[in-house]
C-alpha cells in the first residue's frame, strides 16, 4: 500500500513570514546590526567594512554573507571589487529600514563606527581631491579620452533642443564646461563642484568667454547648498563614477529640480577598465540601465530612453530624467547672491 502524503505550498503570508523570521535571525547579532547601519550610510567593500568594525575580513565577510542571503543587504561585483549596500525592495528592506530606525545612535559602538566610517570617507576624498588637484589643468583632454566629447555634446544639446531650460546646475562642474555648452541657451547657469582646483579653472575658463551669466561655487554633491526647487535643469557630467553613494547624489539633484524640471546624467555603461579606479580615482566601473532607472524611481524622476555613444573602449550613456508636473519657466534670475552663496 503506498500513502501519498501532500505538502500544500506556502501561500503569500507564509513566505512573507518565513523571509520576516529569516532576516531576524540574520540581524540577531551586534556585529550584523553595526553593518546594516553602515551600509545604509553607501556603498562599501569588504576592506573598508572591516576597517569601519575593526575585525578581521574573514568574520565580517561571513557576517555580510548571512545579511546578504537573508535580503537585509545587496551585493554586487565590479571587476574585481565587491560592494555591499543596505537592500532597496523586498521584505528584507522593509526590515533592514526598521531595524536601522531602532538601533540606538549614542551606543558607544555606534559611535565609534560613525568615527571610523567618517575616516574611510576622509581618506576617499583625500585621495580624490588629490587627484582632481593634479588633473585640473587636463581635465577636459582626461575627460575626452574614451569617447570624442563633441559627440557627447551634441547629444546633449538634442536632448534640451525642443525646451531649453532658463536656468541650468551643472553638479561637479569640474572645467565648467557644461556651463560654457549652454550659456548661450540660458538665462543663468550655476556650477558646484568640491575642488577649489577646478573651480579655479571653470572660473577662468569664464571670465575668458565672457560668460556673465554663469557662476560657479563650492559645494558638495551631497548637500548642495541650495533651496528646493529651484532649477528647471540639472547635469551630472561624468560625476557618478566618482561618488561613493550615487543614489543620494541623485536624490539630491532632483530635491533642487522644479516640478516638470529635467536631471541629466552623462556617465559609463558597465567596464571592467580596472586601471581607472587606479589610476583616476573611479569609485565604480559604470553603470546599467536598470541600476539607473532604480535611482530615478527613488528620486521621485521618470527615466527617459538612454542614449548610447560607443566608443574604442567605453561606452558612453546619457539617462535623461524628468520630475513630475508641469515647468513652471522659472525666471532667470530666481535664486538669489545669498541663494548660492
Amino acid at each position: 500500500m503506498h500513502i501519498t502524503f501532500c505538502v500544500a505550498p506556502m501561500n503569500q503570508h507564509d513566505q512573507s513570514l518565513e523571509s520576516l523570521l529569516t532576516g531576524l535571525r540574520a540581524a540577531a547579532d551586534p556585529s550584523r546590526l553595526r553593518l546594516l547601519l553602515v551600509c545604509a550610510q553607501g556603498e562599501w567593500t569588504v576592506t573598508e567594512l572591516t576597517q569601519v568594525l575593526a575585525q578581521s575580513q574573514p568574520r565580517v565577510s561571513r557576517h555580510l554573507k548571512l545579511l546578504a542571503d537573508a535580503g537585509l543587504l545587496e551585493r554586487f561585483r565590479e571587476g574585481s571589487w565587491v560592494f555591499y549596500r543596505r537592500a532597496q525592495t523586498g521584505t528584507g528592506a522593509r526590515l533592514a529600514r526598521s531595524l536601522c530606525r531602532l538601533l540606538p545612535g549614542d551606543h558607544p559602538d555606534l559611535v565609534l563606527d560613525r568615527q571610523r566610517l567618517a575616516g574611510v570617507r576622509a581618506a576617499r576624498q583625500q585621495q580624490a581631491a588629490h587627484y582632481f588637484a593634479d588633473k585640473a589643468a587636463s581635465w577636459d583632454q582626461v575627460r575626452s579620452r574614451y569617447v570624442d566629447d563633441a559627440r557627447v555634446e551634441a547629444a546633449l544639446l538634442a536632448v534640451f533642443a525642443q525646451h531649453a531650460p532658463r536656468n541650468l546646475l551643472d553638479i561637479g562642474t569640474g572645467t565648467g564646461r557644461i556651463l560654457q555648452l549652454f550659456a548661450s541657451q540660458i538665462g543663468f547657469g550655476l556650477g558646484v563642484d568640491l575642488s577649489r582646483e577646478m573651480l579655479a579653472v571653470a572660473r577662468a575658463n569664464l571670465d575668458r568667454t565672457s560668460l556673465r551669466n554663469c557662476q560657479v561655487r563650492l559645494g558638495d554633491m551631497y548637500h548642495l547648498p541650495l533651496p528646493d526647487g529651484g532649477f528647471e535643469a540639472a547635469t551630472l557630467h561624468n560625476v557618478l563614477h566618482f561618488a561613493d553613494d550615487p543614489g543620494a547624489a541623485l536624490a539630491e539633484a532632483a530635491r533642487v529640480l522644479a516640478p516638470g524640471g529635467r536631471l541629466v546624467v552623462i556617465d559609463f555603461a558597465p567596464h571592467q577598465l580596472e586601471f581607472l579606479r587606479r589610476e583616476h580615482a573611479h569609485r565604480r566601473l559604470g553603470f546599467s540601465d536598470a541600476e539607473m532607472r532604480k535611482w530615478f524611481t527613488a528620486a521621485g524622476l521618470g527615466l527617459e530612453s538612454p542614449i548610447r555613444l560607443a566608443g574604442d573602449a567605453l561606452t558612453v550613456v546619457i539617462w535623461p530624467g524628468r520630475r513630475a508636473g508641469a515647468i513652471e519657466h522659472l525666471p532667470p534670475h530666481r535664486l538669489s547672491a545669498s541663494d548660492v552663496a
